[in-house]
């Protein structure tokens, strides 16, 4: 009988694991080619023009664009998928999963809404559970290695100017990863550990009688610093420089059909997850503000909120600000990001000495 219900309890473990995983890739999945459109339609609205509406639904209904995410999709998957002779064939094949991999999986330890431990309404919908050790960790160090499919894609393809652009965007995200993770050392000295939950709950109850007491109050500066850092860190304007199309092209130059696609939606991947950290580390993730105790859903819905508002604020910032020179990416990096990240560190860590919170 033990043996059975240690069956049962291990299938039950393994269903509701499988079922997380389904959740978060599809939700990541989703979103990301949803925001597709998202892009099109918001660059048309900034710039004043109409955007896509060439494809319609049953050739008759153009349900503001839409069917051209159906049709982009059709397109990319019956496209030939020609493989240039100069390439280095097996990693110019396994490039666009190294990029796409990390895009899904770095979403995972977010959570979605009330956690289960706490309310006994809702489980956290990720892949590592509370207490594993890792906690916010998990997403930077899966944010880091998605440099390795932007340089492998570069150098597979044997091409000069793709091996330009991954040499830019891994020098690019290899400098903000310093001051982002100072900015984030900060939080996690506020919040006594590294863990989502612990994070959500610093940021619980009021600050001076009128404000959610939300790290973005409490730790402008560093605020200021991981916010720059995760358009770097994403290849988003202005810091697009992996793929300036009036300049070098782009890493993905010899990449055509869905493995151009994997590559085009392993940036709005990454664009979620940095969304959701974003939500989480300073805005107070799934807590609704002024509320100690919420409905689950209404957590849920406050932290989709949360998150799409900080997807379109990525959206809006490339289509309004122009593209750095890369002499001025590498000085606010290292001359202005990374002193203001220090600064941070070390006026939060004298600040705790003397008693602040």
């Amino acid at each position: 009988m033990e043996s059975v219900a240690h069956s049962i309890g291990l299938s039950a473990v393994m269903i509701w694991t499988l079922l997380k995983v389904l959740i978060v890739f599809g939700f990541v999945m989703g979103v990301a080619s949803l925001w597709t459109w998202v892009e099109r339609r918001g660059s048309a609205m900034l710039q004043d023009r109409i955007g896509p509406n060439r494809a319609l639904l049953f050739g008759r209904w153009q349900l503001l664009g839409l069917p051209q995410l159906v049709a982009d999709g059709i397109k990319f998957f019956f496209k030939e998928d020609q493989v240039p002779p100069h390439v280095t064939s097996r990693l110019y094949w396994i490039a666009p999963m190294l990029a796409f991999v990390p895009a899904l999986i770095g979403f995972a330890i977010i959570p979605f809404g009330r956690s289960f431990t706490y309310q006994g309404a809702l489980y956290h919908l990720s892949i590592l559970e509370p207490g594993n050790g890792m906690g916010m960790l998990y997403p930077l160090a899966i944010g880091a290695v998605a440099v390795y499919g932007i340089l492998v894609a570069a150098w597979s393809s044997n091409n000069k100017w793709s091996i330009l652009g991954g040499m830019r965007a891994s020098a690019q995200m290899i400098s903000y990863e310093i001051s982002l993770g100072l900015a984030v050392l900060a939080i996690f000295m506020k919040a006594g550990g590294y863990d989502p939950g612990e994070i959500i709950t610093e940021q619980a109850g009021v600050l001076w009688g009128f404000l959610p007491n939300w790290f973005i109050f409490r730790q402008p500066l560093g605020f200021l610093v991981f916010f720059t850092c995760m358009f770097a860190e994403g290849n988003r304007l202005p810091f697009d420089f992996a793929e300036g199309e009036a300049e070098i092209i782009g890493f993905h130059t010899e990449y055509g059909s869905m493995k151009f696609a994997l590559l085009a939606l392993s940036e709005y991947g990454h664009m979620i997850t940095a969304s959701a950290l974003i939500a989480t580390m300073y805005f107070g993730g799934w807590a609704v503000p002024f509320l100690p105790v919420a409905p689950v859903l209404l957590t849920i819905l406050f932290f989709l909120i949360k998150l799409l508002f900080f997807m379109w604020v990525f959206v809006w910032v490339r289509w309004t600000l122009p593209r750095f020179r890369y002499d001025q990416l590498m000085f606010l990096g290292w001359k202005v990001l990374l002193p203001i990240s220090m600064v941070n560190l070390i006026g939060n860590a004298w600040w705790m000495t003397r008693g602040g919170h």
